[in-house]
């Protein structure tokens, strides 16, 4: 995989595949620390100490459409590579949360990507979870918990085709919004 939103939304496959039914995705980056960290919850069915390890493993997967699951054994070693790291924290019938690191300026470290895309992506194609989105970029924040828009919409669809540009506006003005006023943030002369 080529961005790290690709990964976003494996990991967040994972998570509806283990029955989860809200699903948490935070996504930092902190710019002067120079760190980037990607953290998925979930409240699926969870795993065992040994199965948390073991899907590590490229040679474990628990697709029957593949052999070999290089999702996360590929997003770890990407992490270590860029002086980060990567870790999995999960209990049975509570769930597992997911959470990886890079140092934000590593040359090697691959891009964001498209994180609006994903999310919205996410959100219309399984709309029967809850979905916890945030993005931060310093001190701006942007965050979207589907059950307001949810409620807000009483009973019309989120992949209703009258609201699926609305969403897409909504979640693409919030990173941007972050993205911007982090990048005013930067330019600040310094007080001395």
């Amino acid at each position: 995989m080529r961005e790290l939103s690709l990964h976003i939304l494996d990991i967040a496959e994972n998570s509806i595949s283990a029955g989860a039914s809200r699903v948490g995705i935070s996504v930092i980056e902190d710019i002067k620390g120079d760190k980037l960290t990607i953290k998925i919850s979930d409240n699926g069915k969870g795993m065992d100490p040994e199965t948390a390890q073991r899907v590590l493993d490229p040679f474990v997967t628990s697709r029957t459409t593949r052999k070999v699951g290089l999702g996360l054994p590929l997003l770890k070693a990407a992490a270590e590579g860029c002086n980060g790291g990567l870790t999995i924290e999960s209990q049975l019938g509570v769930g597992t949360t997911t959470q990886v690191t890079f140092q934000h300026s590593h040359i090697d470290r691959m891009p964001l990507g498209e994180i609006s895309d994903t999310w919205l992506t996410l959100l219309l194609g399984s709309p029967e979870v809850n979905w916890v989105f945030h993005y931060q970029m310093d001190d701006a924040v942007f965050s979207l918990d589907d059950t307001e828009l949810k409620k807000e919409l009483q009973g019309i669809l989120l992949t209703e085709p009258s609201i699926m540009p609305i969403l897409r506006e909504l979640i693409r003005d919030g990173v941007e919004s972050v993205r911007l006023n982090a990048k005013e943030n930067l330019c600040q002369p310094l007080n001395h």
